[in-house]
């Protein structure tokens, strides 16, 4: 028994868009298969120290997979999210990568952030408990300018009293 379902709106895309977004869908589908702390491992090591991703940037990627991939435009939400992050990390940037579950009725999902936000979600937020996540690493910005000191004076020019 099928269930119907409506997909998500696909794009057409360039020729040599999809060169660059059919290779990378290919290797999300081939790390979906990963036992979940594996997943996790490389997702952490692909996303190294990329910036965080704006929410038009995620948004595009994830356009740029569903428009190439069928089974990513359909249910394949983890590979979906695993692709979208992947795009993005070759275009320069890492969004929040995230797994997570609803309980009644249960349903586990996969799906990416930006700006605190699900990209491309019909979801409400909050609607889906995140088990884990792979975020951006967060750059410190001081939020006092910091001065440099003054150097200090040699020990023999503190002591001479000068007129």
């Amino acid at each position: 028994m099928s269930t119907p379902e409506a997909l998500a709106v696909r794009d057409a895309l360039p020729f040599r868009r999809k060169l660059l977004v059919a290779p990378v869908v290919l290797l999300a589908r081939g790390l979906a298969r990963l036992p979940p702390r594996h997943l996790r491992a490389v997702m952490t090591a692909i996303r190294g120290d990329a910036p965080a991703a704006g929410a038009e940037q995620a948004l595009r990627a994830r356009r740029d997979v569903t428009s190439t991939s069928l089974y990513c435009a359909g249910e394949g939400c983890l590979p979906r999210s695993i692709a979208t992050a992947l795009l993005c990390r070759v275009r320069g940037c890492w969004p929040t990568w995230c797994v997570g579950a609803r309980l009644e009725p249960f349903l586990a999902h996969a799906w990416v952030e930006a700006e605190g936000r699900p990209v491309g979600e019909p979801f409400e937020d909050g609607y889906l408990g995140t088990l884990f996540s792979v975020a951006p690493v967060a750059t410190v910005t001081p939020t006092t300018p910091v001065t440099p000191a003054a150097p200090a004076a040699p020990a023999a020019v503190r002591r001479r009293n000068v007129p």
